[in-house]
């Protein structure tokens, strides 16, 4: 097999492999569904399911309950979010890598209410979790808080 064969070779199995760890990554996900009731979903990457204990929480998440809904979700650092009725999150940011240093959970409550208590991110670098809102963004400094967003008038 000549060089340039080679290389190509190698590279291919280098991009395989980098496809294989993103799509394991993405199908994964950085938490579940804990608990539900009444109507709730998930929508990642335009696909909409209807939320049930176990469904995978990913980067770029719409999590959204119906008006008599309540949703429960855990992340890999055992964060735990809970919602209210007729709400609305989206996961931004989630970087769970204790050992690198690598800690990050960054979520936008665009209406509802939201019980948050705090995991291990929020325990090793309380700065590196974030609830963006319409009117201002919560830095977490304690273990549990509750915010509600109500629709503009």
């Amino acid at each position: 097999m000549g060089y340039r064969k080679f290389l190509l070779v190698c590279v291919c199995a280098v991009l395989l492999a980098t496809q294989s760890l993103v799509a394991t990554a993405q199908t994964s996900g950085v938490g579940f569904v804990k608990t539900v009731t009444g109507d709730a979903w998930v929508t990642t990457t335009g696909q909409r399911v209807k939320a049930t204990p176990g469904t995978a929480i990913s980067i770029g998440s719409q999590l959204k309950t119906a008006p008599s809904a309540a949703l429960g979700i855990t992340f890999k650092d055992n964060t735990v979010m809970s919602f209210g009725p007729d709400t609305e999150l989206t996961v931004d940011e989630y970087l769970y890598a204790p050992a690198q240093g690598q800690l990050q959970l960054t979520t936008r409550l665009a209406r509802g209410s939201l019980n948050y208590v705090s995991g291990v991110i929020a325990k090793l670098k309380p700065d590196a979790v974030q609830v963006k809102t319409p009117t201002g963004i919560i830095g977490v400094r304690g273990t549990q808080f509750v915010v509600r967003v109500e629709e503009a008038q």
